[in-house]
């Protein structure tokens, strides 16, 4: 026993497997989990009172690191490949000892967490780690149990691993390289080291929650933002990065349910996760106030650097990674909602930031093209980051997050599409890119202009409008919405050159038939009847 909490019962920790450990802590404060950190040099407070540490060689995840245990349970279930890569089970009970082993003599940390904040999808966790700000994390990101809750969870539905200080060898243990993220559905464990990076924590078990809640529970789960209405509507935010889904979703008028993960049920849309796991690069006080406000004490800051002579943290620096991040409870955010569920959704948007200038600012989905287009999860990179590229760049990730789909992306949608018919949502394709020309030559759609027309897409105002259907991709555009200027709604009209409109539209169309070739196996013919029709003269 000690002033940081209480040294585990040494059978406690020996139900995992951990024999001889020096000391282990179970659900320290954040007060104690950020003063263990600072005692052990590794991290520091900024000036705002969060605390920064540095994740060490992986400032991300590494994909082609992480794999799945294929045995019976998942031999035939998984859809396996580049994304879900086979480990063998007995390779995965040695290195599980030899984890172990490596953990003897050391002080761990140890957490009760859930994740699914509906009671009827509860999920407990325990969370153990090596670095005492590991922990902090697991606090911030998941759902957190009272200490009631706490006395009566004898044993978690899953158990997280995460030693960053153990190296893999790969020719004894089966990894590509030292750092590993493996996940064990029959034993239910997520094991984690050579890596610091806490991401791979966070995606460790919403990779879980991708298999088990579509697989077993008929859940959609979904990497989205939501939110809710004062009138206790919910709206669903898909975005790949730099689409503008964590900016559109922040909206002071309506209560925020979670920045990116949750499960949609017959009943519910509700939050995976406790906190948010933020990008910081270029945050300013200015252009994301709830974020910026939110890095105080009990935030953890990864990977930033600091003013010099100061403990101010310089969010345009970028010298150690572009990836750095804020991970803080979403409590931290002034207008979460406590019980972070609601509803099922009158409205979904789809966002994309399409640099080709093609796609209409906003557009109507009817079911099977909502399927097509979930299952190609498109945005366009801006080019001019290389040296030679002066085009931008086709992005496609099936359901807005490939890399974290333990199941074919078929199964999500159909999911998704029987959820659409049965709840009668509207679904909108919503372009954040370019209008008048592609990157170079046309104008970034102006935020004002998005921000109205989704706004009139959750008043009902575009139920009461004219639509006109856009050629080749067969999307319904309105006419009109209020607050926006009506020739900007059919993106050909805002191009000087016509044809060339044409030609850069039968381009686009051509990338995402060919994207979705991969998928179309096993695609219904409702999902294969809603891809773009190609302009044989174009």
């Amino acid at each position: 026993m000690n002033e940081f909490g209480f040294k585990a019962k040494e059978a406690s920790v020996a139900d995992l497997g951990l024999k001889n450990v020096l000391d282990a802590y179970w659900n320290l404060t954040p007060s104690e989990l950020v003063e263990e950190s600072i005692i052990r040099g590794e991290g520091v407070l900024t000036d705002t009172g969060a605390l920064a540490v540095d994740t060490g060689k992986f400032t991300g995840r590494s994909p082609k690191d992480k794999y799945i245990v294929c045995d019976d349970v998942t031999e035939k279930s998984v859809w396996w490949g580049d994304i879900n890569i086979k480990f063998d089970p007995e390779k995965f009970d040695r290195l599980y000892q030899r984890v172990c082993s490596y953990l003897q003599g050391r002080t761990i940390y140890v957490r009760d967490a859930y994740a699914c904040a509906d009671p009827k999808h509860r999920l407990n966790i325990r969370v153990v780690t090596e670095s005492p700000w590991q922990n902090l994390f697991a606090y911030n990101l998941f759902l957190r149990p009272s200490h009631e809750e706490i006395l009566k969870t004898v044993h978690s539905d899953w158990t997280i691993l995460a030693a960053p200080g153990f190296l893999a060898d790969p020719h004894v243990d089966g990894t590509r390289q030292s750092n590993f993220a493996i996940l064990n559905f029959t034993k239910r464990i997520i094991l984690i080291g050579g890596t610091a990076y806490t991401g791979e924590i966070k995606k460790g078990i919403f990779s879980v929650l991708n298999y088990v809640l579509p697989h077993d529970k008929n859940v959609l789960s979904m990497h989205c933002s939501a939110n809710q209405g004062k009138a206790g509507d919910t709206a669903i935010f898909f975005g790949l990065s730099g689409t503008g889904k964590t900016t559109l979703s922040a909206d002071p008028n309506r209560g925020l349910i979670g920045d990116d993960e949750h499960g949609w049920s017959d009943e519910s849309v509700f939050n995976f996760e406790g906190g948010c796991y933020a990008k910081c690069v270029n945050l300013s006080k200015e252009k994301e106030p709830q974020i910026f406000n939110a890095i105080k004490f009990g935030s953890l800051v990864e990977n930033v650097e600091f003013f010099d002579g100061s403990t101010s943290v310089d969010y345009d620096n970028i010298s150690k990674t572009e990836n750095t991040r804020a991970a803080y409870p979403i409590f931290h955010i002034d207008n979460a909602l406590e019980k972070s569920m609601a509803a099922p959704p009158k409205n979904i948007f789809f966002l994309t930031c399409d640099a080709f200038g093609v796609l209409p600012p906003i557009s109507k989905l009817n079911p099977g093209q909502a399927m097509y287009h979930f299952i190609s999860g498109y945005t366009a990179k801006v080019a001019g980051t290389e040296v030679g590229i002066t085009e931008p760049t086709t992005t496609f990730s099936a359901c807005f997050g490939k890399a974290f789909l333990p199941l074919h992306p078929t199964k999500y949608a159909e999911l998704l599409g029987d959820k659409l018919r049965k709840n009668k949502v509207n679904v909108w394709l919503v372009n954040t890119g370019w209008s008048g020309g592609s990157y170079g030559v046309g104008s970034r759609m102006k935020l004002s202009f998005t921000r109205a027309m989704i706004t009139a897409a959750l008043n009902g105002e575009l139920d009461k409008v004219e639509y006109e259907t856009m050629p080749v991709f067969g999307l319904s555009m309105p006419k009109t919405c209020p607050g926006v200027p009506t020739e900007i709604l059919n993106p050909r009209n805002t191009w000087a050159d016509k044809n060339e409109f044409d030609t850069k539209a039968n381009t686009l169309a051509a990338s995402f038939v060919k994207n979705f070739a991969q998928y179309a196996e096993y695609a219904t013919e409702e999902i294969l009847n809603a891809k773009p029709k190609l302009a044989v003269n174009a």
